[in-house]
């Protein structure tokens, strides 16, 4: 039949292409595939009403079109097998007819016939199944192209370009590096610093969040300004040590959005010596505060703190709470991680911070609990005598908890037996072909000498067992996930 002509065919693919960042080749693969599921439609359609559908899943599966981008236009083609009695005709053809036009052809060779339909029999319903399946194609190249292209970024840090504004989002242009074209990303609000100026075309350092797909968007790359992930790379960047390995970050407790706008963001880097000449504080500081300035100009201001890490648990807890001066750290319950600081009065309100924040972070970066007290007003023995009601109270919670998941262990352990023995009792069609015959009749003697109370008892038991497996004995624990270490 006739070529099948699409006017501006090209253009089509070109456009696509600029529009989706995909290669032509790969929007005529689209194209095609979109095309062949739209012929499967229209012959589908054909039996409307008539009769049942007779065509199977992979009926089509020798069928294929081509493009012509010359004429601008596509074809059907089908894969026939020469046979000498036909059976089916789109998968099949006569040696008779064939050897009109070929007298060499033998029989089980194949051929490739047109059989493109006419362009007004094509049909409304199978040109958009035509569209659906192109835009779906597409949005699979996209999300492969993205995955292959992001995924494995040995460096999650990317510079992005702001295209434009999306609700409380930002939309912006990145590149992997790889020579590849620029893809959107999307900046969520609550990964936004509220120092940022997002106006159009400024750039700025973002880190690589997620890859996900998004209804009706397609892939979508999620990048953050606020991950802890982005201070620790630009620590890397510009201090020397850490790069070589001499000096290393321990934790990073960050707060880039605070809960009240009369709170700025702040970070806190606990950072360690490998080499114990290096000054670990010193290195990442540098020179007249000339390293930490450039990661404070990158991150639009935000206050940064870094502490040396210490094994020794006050003396870490002491250094997170910089820059208030501790008196004394007592580790009142070591299993809890639960700590008392005792600051001097003037200090109280440089330890906790505005709106509590400073000893957050230290929480946070360190892991323990940590309460403020005013060392010239603190009594020891009240004090001891609180936290000793306190590890009272959670010894017996993790008692509790402890008894819990051992029971349910039982619980369990029982269950399993309790299958094992009444799938031996009863086997299960898929038991039965495991077991040869002899093991059968003998199983089948054993049924035939029972009592009918005992079948009833072990139906019982069944039953229970089946009403068992329905509950759900999982139990959900919520978790705290804290800034990256």
């Amino acid at each position: 039949m006739a070529l099948v002509l699409l006017p501006g065919l090209n253009n089509l693919i070109e456009d696509i292409s600029d529009e989706k960042k995909l290669s032509p080749q790969v929007v005529e693969a689209a194209l095609r595939e979109a095309l062949l599921k739209g012929y499967e439609r229209y012959r589908r359609t054909l039996y409307l009403g008539i009769s049942e559908d007779p065509f199977e899943e992979d009926y089509f599966s020798n069928f294929d079109v081509a493009l012509d981008l010359e004429e601008e236009g596509y074809r059907v083609l089908a894969s026939k097998i020469i046979v000498e009695e036909v059976e089916s005709d789109d998968h099949q053809i006569s040696i008779d007819e064939v050897r009109q036009v070929a007298e060499d052809a033998q029989i089980g060779d194949t051929v490739v016939l047109d059989v493109t339909p006419e362009k007004d029999d094509f049909g409304r319903m199978a040109a958009t199944t035509t569209k659906q399946v192109l835009a779906q194609k597409l949005r699979d190249q996209q999300r492969r192209m993205i995955q292959e292209e992001f995924a494995d970024l040995e460096d999650p840090v990317l510079t992005a370009r702001v295209i434009r504004f999306e609700r409380q989002s930002v939309i912006m242009a990145v590149s992997s590096g790889l020579g590849r074209p620029e893809v959107e990303a999307e900046l969520p609000r609550r990964d936004q610093l509220p120092n940022d100026n997002y106006r159009a075309n400024a750039t700025f350092k973002v880190f690589l969040k997620e890859v996900s797909e998004v209804p009706r968007r397609g892939p979508q790359l999620f990048v953050s300004r606020a991950n802890a992930g982005l201070v620790v790379y630009l620590f890397e960047n510009e201090v020397p040590e850490i790069q070589e390995g001499s000096v290393r970050i321990v934790a990073v407790a960050r707060e880039a959005n605070p809960p009240s706008r009369s709170v700025g963001p702040r970070t806190k880097v606990a950072v360690d010596s490998v080499e114990r000449e290096v000054d670990p504080v010193g290195a990442c500081i540098g020179a007249r505060g000339s390293r930490i300035q450039q990661v404070v100009n990158e991150l639009r201001g935000e206050k940064i703190d870094v502490i040396r890490w210490s094994p020794d648990p006050g003396q870490y807890i002491a250094n997170s709470l910089s820059p208030a001066r501790v008196e004394m750290v007592r580790l009142v319950d070591p299993e809890g991680h639960h700590a008392h600081v005792l600051v001097p009065h003037d200090q109280l309100s440089l330890a906790i911070g505005r709106e509590g924040q400073n000893v957050r972070l230290a929480a946070r970066l360190t892991g323990w609990k940590i309460d403020i007290k005013n060392a010239a007003e603190y009594d020891q023995a009240a004090e001891d005598q609180v936290v000793a009601g306190l590890i009272a109270q959670r010894q017996e919670e993790e008692a509790l908890q402890a008894e819990a998941e051992a029971r349910l262990a039982v619980e369990q352990a029982a269950r399993v037996e309790e299958d094992a023995r009444l799938r031996e009792l009863y086997p299960l069609p898929e038991d039965d072909e495991e077991l040869d015959y002899g093991a059968e009749t003998t199983s089948g003697e054993e049924l035939a000498s029972d009592e009918p109370a005992e079948d009833g008892g072990a139906e019982a038991q069944a039953s229970e067992i089946a009403e068992e497996s329905n509950d759900d004995g999982t139990n959900d624990q919520g978790t705290n996930e804290d800034p990256v270490r």
